[in-house]
């Protein structure tokens, strides 16, 4: 197994520093309750990045149904999306407009 050099770990390390943050309000009317929150956590699972949702200091993995849902997120409540991996920006942006046009 090839050995990594230092640069290396401090560019991981680094990476898990910069993570990038977005708060967004859910539109639709029955906000991330079964079918949407189902919607979603298909949609996000084909990325590779971890993407989460914190409500009020909690926070679930957007790609667990289970974890969504737990948050009982409703019409209007503003959501922060967490990403991080290598493709943050694009699939921040991404998820942010899916959720912005989820429909119930």
């Amino acid at each position: 197994q090839e050995s990594r050099g230092l640069g290396d770990v401090y560019k991981r390390q680094l990476r898990r520093l910069i993570m990038l943050e977005k708060n967004v309000i859910i539109k639709n009317e029955t906000g991330l309750h079964a079918r949407p929150a189902a919607s979603l956590v298909q949609f996000v699972k084909k990325y590779d990045e971890s993407i989460e949702i914190i409500l009020d200091n909690k926070v679930a993995d957007a790609k667990s149904i289970f974890n969504v849902m737990s948050l009982g997120i409703s019409k209007g409540t503003e959501v922060t999306l967490r990403v991080d991996g290598e493709n943050e920006e694009k699939t921040l942006g991404e998820v942010v407009n899916f959720i912005e046009n989820l429909a119930d």
